[in-house]
């Protein structure tokens, strides 16, 4: 089975935006928003990433990546 890599940090290092900011921009907390930014999530709401897309002027596939198996 194929996974899911999250580009969270990359998009925000484009953005030049902190953790913070975007905490206080969407509405979620630091630490969630840390565990995301981590890949420490097993599922994100669509709420959380619409938020996240808003803030930072991106689309959905600039944050999540399918990764194949490779097998």
């Amino acid at each position: 089975m194929g996974r899911i890599i999250l580009r969270l940090d990359r998009v925000m290092a484009d953005r030049k935006m902190s953790l913070n900011e975007l905490s206080e921009k969407v509405g979620v907390a630091n630490v969630n928003l840390s565990k995301l930014k981590n890949g420490h999530i097993s599922a994100i709401r669509f709420s959380t990433l619409i938020a996240i897309c808003e803030a930072l002027h991106c689309q959905p596939g600039d944050i999540l990546e399918y990764a194949p198996d490779d097998n």
